[in-house]
């Protein structure tokens, strides 16, 4: 990070220079129009302004430095400000000496004036300029670091809520698969006892290869609809062996769908709800409806189900609450998760998000 840092400074100290460089060519070129203009064409002229302007340039290492060793703290204004005063005056002594040396080669110091005076109008002359271009570039490495700092400080931020995000919604996984998973499992002891070993052996091979496949979602968050649509068949084939011919399972999925993104495993709480809570009460044929739709740029995901209808108190909790917080976690506000009672009989649980489709890479 720090070796980061430093080149980014190097480079904004040449891109100071090279102003100070484009700088002297205009300064040089005007001082040379100005010399037709008037007539005293002098090319000593021209090359004192822009060797003048080059060593501001190479000067301009003195605010750089200074800048990298005293950030400003509220702790130490103080000797910050003191510090950047002195190196102005410094700054000033030089390029007044530079120009004093300058001026004897290319003869611009009036012979009749005393050099100690020359020296001495020359630094008041070019004191407050001096001063005033010390802290505009100051001022300008201070804004460039501290751009810097509130860009990498942001980057930051954005990878710790990445990384909390991701630590959230794995726990939730966590928390998720252990409850179906024993919930289906819970299921197999009643056929032991009931002397169905056929229906006893089929379900541990269904629930083995759900687990299987649990197991190899590895960190994915998002899977595609068809791969989720996939892992709800075998949950329900599994739920099929424990009902029999009681539960009919209807699709109505939109065919355009198959490549969109979905929270993993998010409509399986609403399945095993649709189980449980709703073909779970009924005596006769049980009808579970799993739909997905596009809707206004959103996917639109329901699971229908004719059983004796919603209760609040009684349903949900900690599939429905899972689910909550992933979709929070994953879309804000942009996502929602309603259960109701549906028209005529039964619950409906939709799920809306924001529609996005897998770009292969």
């Amino acid at each position: 990070m720090a070796s980061r840092t430093f080149l980014k400074f190097d480079r904004l100290w040449l891109i100071i220079a090279a102003g100070c460089a484009v700088l002297a060519t205009f300064s040089s070129l005007a001082v040379f129009v100005n010399s037709r203009v008037t007539g005293r064409t002098s090319s000593n002229d021209v090359i004192f302004t822009a060797s003048l302007w080059l060593v501001f340039g190479a000067l301009t290492q003195i605010p750089y430095a200074l800048a990298r060793r005293f950030p400003i703290r509220r702790e130490r204004v103080g000797r910050t400000i003191a510090a950047h005063l002195a190196a102005a005056l410094v700054m000033s002594l030089c390029w007044t000496s530079a120009g004093v040396l300058l001026a004897f080669p290319l003869v611009r110091r009036p012979a009749q004036v005393p050099f100690v005076r020359y020296y001495v109008s020359s630094l008041l002359t070019n004191l407050s300029l001096c001063v005033f271009l010390y802290f505009a570039v100051l001022g300008c490495i201070y804004a460039f670091s501290y751009y810097r700092e509130v860009r990498e400080r942001e980057a930051q931020q954005a990878r710790l809520t990445a990384q909390l995000a991701e630590a959230r919604l794995s726990a939730l996984r966590m928390q998720l698969n252990p409850h179906f998973l024993f919930n289906s499992r819970n299921a197999i002891p009643g056929l032991v006892r009931d002397q169905n070993t056929r229906d006893a052996s089929h379900m541990l091979e269904l629930l083995s290869g759900v687990l299987r496949q649990v197991l190899q979602s590895g960190k994915r968050q998002e899977v595609t609809l068809d791969e989720e649509l996939r892992f709800i068949e075998k949950y329900l084939a599994i739920e099929q062996v424990r009902f029999s011919d009681r539960l009919q399972i209807n699709w109505s999925i939109d065919p355009a769908l198959p490549d969109t993104l979905v929270p993993e495993f998010i409509l399986q709480p609403l399945v095993e709800n649709a189980v449980r809570h709703g073909i779970g009460k009924l005596s006769d044929t049980g009808v579970i409806e799993i739909a997905a739709a596009a809707v206004s740029g959103d996917l639109l995901l329901s699971v229908r189900d004719n059983g004796p209808g919603y209760v609040a108190a009684s349903e949900g909790g900690v599939g429905l609450a899972n689910t909550r917080a992933r979709l929070e976690t994953l879309f804000g506000e942009a996502a929602e998760l309603n259960v109701s009672n549906a028209n005529g009989r039964g619950t409906v649980a939709t799920v809306r998000f924001p529609l996005r489709r897998r770009v292969d890479a």
